[in-house]
């Protein structure tokens, strides 16, 4: 289905171009790996509460290859969705499909033997966490087009990222209790804030394309819609560490990192250059890793 839309977008029919490992690498962003960090964590997040502190090498090894091929196979789903619109975007339209380095069935094999290798990965894993991972293909390949149908698409974005972390703990209990789903929710309010700022960048060429995006629909009201989800973010993060019986560790890193999200939030209500906005997107990257410490930290003598 995905394919058949792709082509049938496609309005130009050119011989493909000779195939170039740079244009491969720069189609899966090789060189910027901001977004395989994004999507990895929460399921690291799950994997260390899941196992108290302590998750199997192994289950690790898995989901940090997953994201790598998840977010890879993202990137290129996006850009065969979006190749028309990024030659209209100063920052898109380098991009390989866009510049036509690349054409959209170069494109569609990558995503091929991307799928492959995710499916290899998932073989390792239970019956139980197999049942899940059709899912997270389903949304990797919509999310996409959500930027056409959805005024907040960043809450597919959430959606996707955060199926990451029901996996990882499907992967290491068989089954899926409500500390998970907690963590779902941090993970969708989180990608919601960081990507609604990820967004400023582009607030201008989406309305002049027709592109829907939450920095659109908030408006001015941005600084207010991006504090709303982090504060959503860390009750659910408080909440599942109350069900889980982590200590007091755990809490103070949470505060430290609400001080972080108050700055930002409070940076957001002054002009914000395509340069800051992006700088800001990135310290979500460490703002992420701290929640995994602060997740360790809190299971060492945890009352479950």
């Amino acid at each position: 289905m995905v394919q058949a839309v792709i082509l049938a977008n496609d309005p130009v029919d050119r011989s493909a171009p000779p195939w170039s490992w740079t244009a491969v690498a720069d189609l899966i962003r090789l060189r910027n790996q901001s977004g395989t960090w994004l999507l990895m964590l929460p399921s690291l997040w799950s994997l260390v509460l899941a196992n108290h502190g302590r998750p199997p090498i192994s289950l690790m090894g898995v989901f940090v290859l997953g994201a790598f091929v998840m977010r890879s196979l993202g990137v290129v789903f996006n850009d065969l969705a979006d190749r028309n619109f990024d030659k209209h975007v100063a920052r898109t339209s380098s991009r390989p499909l866009a510049a036509g380095r690349l054409v959209p069935r170069q494109a569609l094999l990558v995503a091929l033997i991307l799928v492959m290798i995710a499916a290899l990965l998932v073989l390792t894993l239970n019956p139980f966490t197999m049942l899940l991972s059709p899912i997270a293909l389903f949304l990797a390949a919509i999310y996409p087009f959500s930027k056409r149908w959805v005024q907040i698409p960043q809450a597919v974005l959430g959606i996707a990222f955060g199926w990451g972390a029901i996996m990882a703990w499907g992967a290491s209990r068989g089954t899926v209790d409500p500390p998970a789903w907690l963590l779902f929710g941090a993970t969708i309010c989180w990608a919601m804030a960081y990507d609604t700022i990820y967004a400023l960048q582009d607030r201008e060429d989406d309305r002049r394309i027709g592109v829907k995006s939450s920095a659109l629909f908030f408006g001015e009201a941005v600084p207010e819609a991006v504090g709303i989800f982090l504060s959503g973010m860390v009750v659910c993060l408080i909440s599942a560490g109350q069900l889980s019986g982590l200590r007091m560790g755990y809490y103070l890193v949470l505060a430290l990192l609400a001080g972080l999200f108050l700055w930002q939030v409070q940076r957001l209500k002054a002009p914000v250059t395509p340069h800051a906005a992006f700088s800001m997107f990135q310290q979500h990257v460490y703002a992420g890793a701290v929640v995994l410490f602060g997740i360790w930290l809190g299971t060492f003598n945890s009352t479950h």
